[in-house]
């Protein structure tokens, strides 16, 4: 078991409204030991110091993590100037906006990892990025990239665009959507399934994604401290979730936060780190 000193909360104010000192108080409130402490943009917190130079080799970099085909997997490849722009205005403009572009989602930790000052590049420290930005992960299965809500490693990135495209909606919700296509309204899903499925899915401007951030902050940790986020059973807030309907009752609705094995694993961790 690794025992952290220090968990950073990093986030993007393009970003949805997530509530990062709720996340950092759920935080303190599970394991008290520990200093939790609020941080701007990963990017502009760590980058500040650097040169053009500098600048121009991330936005590079950012630019060869861009997943151009989900059928093939990560190479190296010599991004267009063009491309190269805009990941430059994109990680030089903390209001930048600009989102949808699906990345490689490893490939950006890797980006993130080498901006993380060697002072805090240890295991005392949990670095937890969350951003608007959407990433996935290699699947070898069936050789495609699939979306993804997190990776986690060092430092952890957890996507709040990812929540809502990564886990599978109800299966009503596709067949639906495949009607209105076959109508010949294929814009109009956005709109009436979302209102249709209120509830049941989680949207990009959901009110109750704070709380469901919270869960995957703990997952986070759970991946320092014990080299596994995840948990087997539906109620806890590790339940590794593959379908809305399941972020939703692991991180909304369950009677309780974790399940006993867990519970027991946090005390555990909370006595050591006092």
């Amino acid at each position: 078991m690794k025992q952290p000193a220090h968990v950073y909360l990093y986030t993007e104010r393009t970003g949805p409204a997530v509530d990062l000192l709720e996340i950092r108080d759920y935080v303190n409130g599970a394991l008290p030991s520990l200093n939790v402490a609020v941080r701007e943009g990963f990017v502009n917190f760590h980058a500040g110091n650097l040169t053009e130079n500098s600048l121009s080799r991330i936005a590079q970099d950012f630019a060869r993590a861009k997943v151009r085909n989900l059928s093939k997997e990560l190479d190296d490849f010599q991004p267009l100037p063009g491309e190269i722009a805009y990941e430059h205005r994109r990680i030089s403009d903390p209001d930048n906006k600009a989102w949808g572009i699906l990345y490689d989602g490893y490939a950006i930790m890797g980006i993130l990892r080498q901006l993380i000052p060697p002072a805090e590049r240890n295991l005392s420290h949990v670095h937890l990025v969350f951003t608007n930005q959407l990433f996935g992960t290699w699947d070898e299965n069936d050789r495609r990239y699939h979306a993804r809500v997190s990776v986690y490693g060092f430092p952890s990135v957890i996507s709040t665009a990812g929540v809502v495209e990564a886990p599978a909606k109800p299966r009503e919700y596709y067949i639906l959507k495949q009607q209105y296509v076959a109508l010949g309204m294929p814009d109009a899903p956005a709109v009436e399934l979302d209102a249709q499925f209120r509830g049941r899915v989680i949207s990009h401007e959901d009110e109750r994604l704070t709380e469901v951030m919270k869960g995957y902050a703990m997952q986070a940790i759970a991946h320092h401290v014990w080299g596994d986020p995840f948990c087997g059973d539906k109620g806890c807030r590790l339940y590794n979730a593959h379908w809305q309907e399941e972020v939703i009752h692991a991180q909304l609705q369950s009677v309780y936060e974790f399940c006993p094995f867990h519970q027991d694993r946090l005390q555990q961790l909370t006595r050591a780190l006092a």
